[in-house]
């Protein structure tokens, strides 16, 4: 148990920083939400579906491996098996959302966003689960892959966060067509 509790113990700065980090952005996301009701754009709720809610998961993802590197484990073997499930949950969420992204019709993705939304969210996804698999054999190794798929989550939520307020903010500020000139 004291080899356990020592490695990961050693990373109870960082994910302090980066499971408070995202609890308070999960709220911050709720604004996000509110200014988008509160625009002038029309939504199918498609684009929340594609682009809101993965934003919040993975928020709520960077919030659970905090969570679970912080438990006190009496081994390694659970905390494991608990990335284990929580990356390939992940990566079946991220399946979901390459749907979402293909179903909504509002908004046409362009790289930036293939990268953002799909891309870099599955290699995170898929560094969690490559770090449970690691993390009995080699717990250093899989901790900086688990730390970085954290990172990673983190970093792509605030970027998906301030793109999606950007985006409504500029959609919102552009004349409105009629809805005879949108049939047309």
């Amino acid at each position: 148990m004291l080899e356990t509790t020592a490695v990961l113990k050693a990373w109870e700065s960082f994910y302090v920083i980066v499971g408070s980090s995202a609890g308070a952005l999960i709220g911050l996301q709720f604004v996000v939400v509110t200014i988008i009701a509160e625009s002038r754009v029309r939504s199918s709720g498609h684009e929340l579906a594609a682009f809101g809610t993965p934003t919040v998961m993975h928020f709520v993802a960077v919030l659970l491996i905090a969570a679970i590197v912080s438990a006190p484990w009496p081994s390694l073997a659970l905390p494991s098996v608990a990335f284990g499930v929580s990356g390939a949950f992940g990566l079946a969420y991220e399946a979901r959302v390459l749907l979402r992204t293909q179903r909504q019709t509002r908004y046409k993705m362009v790289l930036e966003d293939w990268v953002w939304h799909i891309i870099l969210p599955f290699l995170a996804y898929a560094g969690l689960a490559s770090g449970s698999v690691l993390l009995r054999s080699h717990p250093a190794r899989a901790l900086f892959d688990i730390g970085g798929a954290a990172l990673l989550l983190l970093l792509i939520g605030i970027h998906n966060a301030w793109d999606t307020t950007t985006w409504v903010l500029m959609d919102s500020s552009r004349p409105r067509q009629t809805d005879a000139e949108e049939t047309v």
